[in-house]
């Protein structure tokens, strides 16, 4: 039986870091606000619905950069609606974060391997599955995450938090037959496109079930400068994506 995310009740505030980042002005940098200096604006931030960046870090030319995010919730209830998940399924997940998301689906009875390639962020999600009861139903692993974790293979879903522009070959190779990938999409034919794929016969393929779903790219996947400039190459509704041992095409069909 399928979960209904609108309803689910789970605090994303149990998960969010005492210091968040946002920008106080149109044209101001991102600056930190701790929790304890201003409880009151973190408690309306962390109340609401939208993204909230919870990671920055500053690049050689000072510049400071978000690094990692918790989604909007929209986005979270779209992807799981989308993954279909349902109780003792095994599910990769694609960057831990805050935990959060792995906690929703372990609440909805999966079994969750979550991967994340940021050992600090590892840590912090490990300690908030801790502190709400979620550690033993949940396995964070510090790595790449577009190796998946092949120790815990084979998965009945793989859902990745990460804008990826190219399927990394080992989800589709780690995912059971008839199994179910969903991933946002950063190439450059659309990008934004939220992606579900079924694997079969060491195939992967399917189509967009839903756009705006902007993600930070994964680590090794970082260059989208190009994509988020282009307009999308056909319509959404025909956007289909096959990943094969041999390669990735993106048709519109």
């Amino acid at each position: 039986m399928q979960r209904n995310w609108q309803v689910v009740t789970l605090n994303r505030r149990d998960f969010i870091p005492d210091v968040i980042w946002r920008q106080p002005g149109e044209r101001q940098r991102l600056a930190p606000l701790d929790r304890k200096d201003d409880p009151q604006t973190w408690e309306r931030i962390v109340a609401g619905e939208g993204s909230i960046i919870t990671q920055c870090k500053t690049d050689r030319r000072g510049l400071v950069l978000p690094t990692s995010s918790a989604s909007a919730l929209w986005v979270v209830r779209a992807m799981l609606d989308a993954l279909a998940l349902e109780p003792g399924m095994s599910v990769l997940e694609i960057g831990a974060g805050t935990g959060y998301n792995a906690a929703l689906m372990a609440e909805a009875g999966a079994r969750v391997t979550t991967v994340e390639i940021d050992a600090e962020l590892a840590d912090a999600a490990s300690a908030a599955l801790e502190r709400t009861g979620f550690a033993d139903r949940v396995t964070v692993v510090v790595g790449d995450g577009e190796h998946g974790v092949p120790a815990h293979a084979p998965f009945d879903r793989v859902i990745a938090t990460a804008g990826t522009h190219t399927i990394p070959p080992a989800w589709v190779e780690q995912t059971r037959e008839g199994g179910r990938i969903v991933v946002p999409y950063t190439g450059i034919e659309y990008a934004g496109a939220l992606l579900v794929l079924t694997v079969a016969d060491g195939v992967a393929s399917g189509r967009a079930v839903g756009d705006k779903t902007a993600f930070m790219p994964l680590r090794g996947q970082t260059d989208i400068r190009e994509a988020l400039r282009a307009e999308p190459s056909g319509p959404l509704d025909r956007l289909r994506v096959t990943v094969t041992p041999a390669g990735q095409t993106v048709t519109f069909e």
